[in-house]
């Protein structure tokens, strides 16, 4: 990134200063621990001052409404602390001058405004940018002491300038003049925008991109620890079904003991019978404490256990596999994610107990292609897009097509005219539109959206379905 430097923060003030000269601040908030939001209103127009303190974007400038949700800024309903304090202190009070101290980067608000008794004072807020060492700080004017900085600085931090309340506020120690190598940002602004304009859209494109890169990472993280969770248990599950699976010999002992009650002697520890069902004499170890009759029926209540132990793990089998198989679907979605709207669309899905309904949230715009024959071909992004899909723009005799046994999007045909070449066109959108989009010999499955069901209480997005055929794409 091109640095923001003192020579653009010298265009800056240049450009923007008659705006900040008696300029009434009228609201201060803190999105995050590194970004202020000032109101500031004079000469009858109102505009937001952006202050970013993070030392790869650390910069300032007036936002514009586009740029703003660029930025993503959300304001926390209990606010900061130090934003507290900025409040108390300065919001309805003027800007009675702005300076830039000589070769600093430093943005300062000097201030006008009265003290609990009424008298005058003036304070300063200082806007620091310079990389980690970026700040924000109040100090009184007069006594020239810190009321209190964004983040404290203390002697574990700096042997030369420590910084918080109660201190005296001195400037950074000057560093020894050597000669620019640096590119400076409002060197490369382009002729017709503004120096405000050009440093606002410059850093809004970069932290949309960074706060993208980092969500996209952090979901990402999130859905594979979960799936790797689900795996990991259906591994298990499955092992243990299939290490179980001789549950019937109990069922079998049981049957031996009672087929020969009449030829064996009761309370005995071990008899010997015909396997007539692996044609084989067996022996079996007996409880002699206990009749031959009580033998068996115990060797029944085993098989029972055993047996509803096994359907109840199949059933547990079955849900791990319809989970797994819901968090592959939202891996891919967040892999596919191009803009962090994408991201925010399905944050309810990878975050539990989201305080945002899923009942409320707007579906975003679906991806519609439209053919020259009139036919139009939808394709979802996520869970939530492919259940509108299905829920809301199908109809019974639609035709939907999907990736056989892997994460995809849910592609929906609506068409007067079903041809092959159609059916084949979506077929080849389903696997472009998937997680095996550059594998080989890939099935794609399809049928008619009244052969599809949304079980109850079923996972977004997920379907079962009947009468299907499938193509085979190389």
């Amino acid at each position: 990134m091109i640095t923001f430097d003192i020579d653009t923060l010298a265009a800056f003030l240049c450009e923007q200063k008659n705006f900040f000269l008696g300029a009434r601040i009228n609201k201060i908030q803190q999105p995050t621990r590194r970004e202020f939001v000032f109101t500031l209103r004079n000469n009858g127009e109102t505009r937001q001052l952006y202050v970013n303190i993070n030392p790869q974007f650390y910069h300032v400038c007036f936002m514009s409404k586009d740029n703003s949700s660029k930025r993503v800024i959300e304001i926390p309903q209990k606010p900061p602390m130090f934003c507290m304090l900025l409040r108390k202190y300065l919001e309805n009070s003027r800007i009675a001058k702005v300076n830039q101290p000589d070769g600093e980067r430093i943005l300062e608000f000097y201030i006008e405004t009265y003290n609990e008794v009424g008298e005058q004072i003036y304070l300063c807020l200082a806007f620091e940018f310079m990389g980690k060492h970026s700040n924000v700080i109040l100090y009184n004017y007069d006594t020239n002491l810190i009321i209190g900085c964004a983040h404290n600085v203390g002697a574990e931090k700096s042997r030369e300038r420590e910084i918080f309340g109660g201190l005296p506020y001195i400037y950074p120690p000057k560093q020894l003049k050597f000669e620019k190598k640096w590119n400076s940002l409002v060197e490369s602004k382009p002729e017709g925008i503004s120096v405000n304009d050009f440093i606002d859209d410059y850093y809004s494109t970069h932290i949309a991109n960074d706060k993208f890169r980092v969500l996209k990472s952090n979901y990402r993280s999130i859905i594979s620890q979960k799936l790797k969770k689900v795996s990991k248990s259906l591994k298990q599950m499955e092992y243990k079904l299939q290490s179980d699976s001789d549950s019937d010999k109990y069922r079998l002992w049981g049957d031996l003991i009672m087929a020969n009650l009449y030829q064996l002697k009761d309370f005995t520890s071990i008899v010997s019978v015909y396997d007539y069902e692996n044609e084989k004499q067996i022996e079996l170890k007996l409880d002699e404490t206990k009749s031959l009759k009580d033998n068996a029926t115990q060797f029944y209540k085993l098989y029972n256990k055993a047996k509803t132990a096994r359907n109840k793990l199949t059933e547990l089998i079955d849900e791990s596999k319809v989970k797994k198989e819901y968090l592959e679907q939202v891996l891919y979605s967040i892999d596919s994610a191009k803009v962090i709207d994408d991201l925010f669309e399905i944050s309810a899905e990878v975050i539990e107990n989201s305080e945002k309904k899923e009942s409320k949230n707007k579906v975003s715009e679906i991806m519609m292609i439209e053919t020259e024959d009139g036919s139009r071909i939808y394709i979802g992004k996520n869970n939530k897009q492919n259940d509108y899909i299905i829920s809301k723009l199908a109809t019974e005799d639609d035709f939907w097509f999907h990736v056989h046994n892997c994460a995809g999007s849910h592609i929906l045909l609506k068409s007067q005219n079903i041809t092959d070449e159609l059916i084949l066109k979506c077929a080849r959108l389903a696997k472009e539109y998937s997680s095996v989009k550059d594998s080989s010999k890939i099935g794609v499955i399809y049928t008619k959206r009244k052969y599809l069901r949304k079980p109850p209480a079923s996972a977004l997005g997920y379907v079962t379905y009947k009468n299907e055929k499938e193509i085979v794409l190389d």
